[in-house]
């Protein structure tokens, strides 16, 4: 055990999800590199006690058992933190200018005196105060996020806290910790109930009982609902709280407190977030209003003929029909299994909007569905985010909406694809945006996944009646002979289908076990299906049902990684938690982020063009790990190029293997879809159809032709409680 003291000269890393850094304390006989659960900022002083490790990498280093953060008298010390740029607005001169007034009084003076820091040259009275205020607020938080970091509070969420309450904060958490649930994204009812136990909440407190409800609601809305029935709300409840009180009270209180509505949808009781209902009824208000506001093309069979010529297609009579109602309804959706005609008559409603001189928007919920419909129909798409102008504000919970009623969508039509993935929140902000007059033509499949947010909004808009629907049933001759597209349509109607059965596109390789499942998809990602579709490597993608075991995604990741992107020295590795990322690697953005910037390169090299966002789903290769740079350098499918912070490194996963739910609305040349085992849950006939209707020219079946068979048979899906249909309907 070794102690040392000094101050901190430099931070080499800190982990964005706790508090562990890697920093460089300056001390009287040298540098000394020290890593552990520190909170501290750059130029501060610490007496730490430690083990002395050796790390492959970095050498010698001490390993923190136990520090104190303290404010040294020493001028020297004094003076590096001051000019750390840990107090904005102090650099090294001006840090050099207070301490040669002040000396070793120069904290004291802070704090005391704030005001005779005006007399330091180039510091005004106002200057001083906020220097008083930040080395003030520094001391507070470093004490709050101790003091929370005792309820297993992270750093980074601690910060979130303090930035909310300030010193506020310890009043809030010995009164009412269930209010941090409430005003805090990240800060469930767990996390609160723990704090609240610890400082002495009663078990039947009606903070904590009220708190309980909502956080029922909102694990309810993390499976897609958007309300839940009483009954199992009640339940619920009375679980999650332990106690077995009237649940009956405390739902009265929340109706007056408007925290919660209640609607009765065929005599049952259905409780929603007040935040949900006044979501789900602005969709419905607004859908009625689109409906009804629009105005009507003028259109018959001999422009629809003129159209068919200019784009070199026959309509047949069922997409003839869609486009002229396309001209004539207000909000209509077009719903269609594969190879159906859904993007010949995207196509064509683009072609007769551009014939009548009327000005059209195209997108679709993901950068890849985007790209997907922009190659299929020649016409730009954009994400319906772009579309929206979606920026993130200062904090990172809001959103800012560009386009709304006030500065609505400049188009006459808007052609929203792939609207299965749509979900509450997105679909009310696009709603919001359309322009008084305009025709919104929404088009998805019905029988893929739902969105992974709360809803069902495409299929309740369906099953309402009272939104013009064409559903297309009829397969298109050209799409007859592909195995892919007739035996999606079977599986989706609950017919057998024969695996035995010789097939260019659609392969079954029986295996039993799951680590011959592994070992087959590796030959058939390396070596069987690039050159059989004309692709690369990284474009044949393996589509799991699962995220855990051994044919889940985070194992076959491990696994692909070995084999296709093994580790070399001639390639730079970054560890994050339990990551490996290396250079060449193939890996996904989990999670939409508005801020991150981007650039085009042209092909030497040259930046053509720059902007900020890369989004859920994207995916991309790793092109650089630099770690003097504390950067990782990806570029995307779509050509982006992006540096990302190490801190930013829990944004992205491993993508040679994607859960399938993460696959919608992508296409691939080629899928491989592992099947053995898994919960019954996954293992259903939605999810089978969604995989293999992502692949273009060839999907493989591995493993047990048992489990697909079984696949097929269970057509029972989770439950989604949501009250938009009868919303529409006039019904609630």
């Amino acid at each position: 055990m070794v102690k040392l003291a000094g101050y901190v000269e430099r931070i080499l890393y800190s982990s964005p999800n706790s508090d562990y850094k890697i920093i460089v304390v300056e001390s009287e006989d040298g540098s000394h590199t020290c890593v552990g659960n520190i909170i501290i900022n750059e130029g501060e002083y610490i007496v730490l006690e430690g083990e002395e490790i050796f790390h492959d990498t970095y050498g010698e280093e001490i390993k923190v058992s136990s520090y104190e953060v303290k404010i040294s008298n020493d001028e020297l010390s004094i003076r590096k933190y001051l000019g750390s740029g840990a107090i904005k607005g102090i650099g090294k001169t001006m840090a050099g200018r207070i301490v040669d007034k002040f000396g070793d009084k120069t904290f004291e003076i802070i704090e005391n005196e704030p005001e005779r820091l005006a007399e330091v040259k180039g510091i005004s009275r106002k200057g001083a105060l906020t220097i008083y205020e930040q080395v003030s607020n520094q001391r507070s938080m470093r004490d709050a996020m101790i003091f929370l970091q005792k309820y297993g509070v992270t750093t980074g969420l601690a910060a979130k806290i303090y930035n909310l309450y300030g010193n506020e904060l310890f009043n809030i958490l010995k009164t009412n910790p269930y209010k941090l649930a409430d005003d805090i994204e990240g800060v469930g009812f767990k996390i609160a109930d723990d704090i609240a136990g610890k400082v002495g909440i009663e078990v039947d407190s009606e903070y904590r009982i009220k708190s309980g409800i909502t956080y029922v609601l909102s694990m309810a809305a993390q499976n897609g609902n958007t309300c839940l029935d009483i009954n199992t709300l009640k339940s619920k409840s009375v679980e999650i709280l332990g106690v077995d009180y009237d649940i009956d009270k405390y739902l009265k209180d929340m109706l007056i407190e408007q925290r919660i509505k209640v609607c009765n949808i065929d005599g049952v009781d259905f409780v929603y977030d007040i935040l949900f209902y006044n979501v789900e009824k602005n969709i419905a208000q607004n859908l009625l209003k689109i409906k009804d506001g629009y105005e009507k093309f003028s259109i018959n069979d001999d422009i629809l003929k003129r159209v068919e010529s200019g784009i070199d297609l026959h309509f047949n009579e069922e997409q003839m029909h869609a486009i002229k109602e396309a001209a004539s309804e207000g909000v209509m959706v077009i719903t269609g299994g594969p190879g159906t005609g859904k993007t010949t008559i995207i196509n064509g409603i683009i072609s007769m909007c551009t014939y009548l001189g009327k000005s059209v928007k195209l997108a679709a919920p993901t950068g890849k569905a985007a790209k997907r419909i922009t190659e299929s129909t020649g016409y730009e798409a954009s994400t319906i985010h772009r579309l929206l102008e979606i920026t993130k504000g200062g904090d990172a919970s809001e959103e800012y909406v560009g386009r709304d009623e006030f500065n609505p969508i400049e188009a006459e039509v808007i052609i929203i694809d792939e609207m299965s993935m749509v979900d509450i929140f997105l679909m009310k902000a696009l709603l919001k945006a359309i322009p008084y007059g305009a025709h919104l033509v929404l088009v998805g499949d019905k029988d893929q996944l739902p969105s992974v947010g709360p809803g069902n909004v495409l299929k309740d808009i369906i099953e309402s009646g009272v939104i013009k629907v064409i559903e297309l049933k009829m397969i298109f001759r050209q799409s007859e002979h592909s195995d892919i597209i007739v035996n999606a349509h079977m599986i989706n109607d609950g017919k057998k289908v024969d695996l035995t059965k010789k097939s260019k596109d659609f392969v079954y390789v029986k295996r039993d076990e799951a680590y011959s499942i592994l070992g087959a998809t590796k030959t058939l990602v390396m070596d069987k299906l690039p050159s059989y579709v004309n692709s690369d490597i990284g474009s044949i993608q393996v589509l799991t049902p699962m995220k855990k075991g051994v044919l889940g995604v985070e194992n076959f990741n491990k696994y692909l990684q070995s084999c296709i992107n093994p580790k070399d020295t001639g390639k730079a590795e970054k560890e994050y938690g339990d990551k490996l990322f290396r250079e060449g690697d193939k890996v996904m953005q989990i999670k939409n982020n508005y801020d991150y910037e981007w650039e085009y390169e042209n092909n030497k090299g040259i930046v053509i063009e720059r902007g900020t966002g890369i989004f859920n789903g994207d995916t991309g290769i790793i092109l650089q790990i630099s770690e003097f740079a504390n950067m990782m350098r990806i570029r995307f499918d779509d050509g982006k190029i992006v540096n990302y912070k190490f801190e930013d490194l829990s944004d992205l996963e491993l993508a040679y293997a994607i859960t399938i739910h993460k696959s919608q609305g992508s296409e691939y040349p080629a899928v491989v879809i592992p099947l053995l085992t898994g919960p019954m849950q996954l293992m259903n006939r939605n999810i089978l159809y969604t995989a293999i209707t992502r692949a273009k020219q060839c999907v493989c079946i591995v493993g047990s032709s048992e489990m697909f068979s079984h696949m097929i048979e269970n057509k029972s899906t989770q439950i989604r409680y949501s009250g938009l249909k009868d919303r529409l309907k006039g019904r609630i």
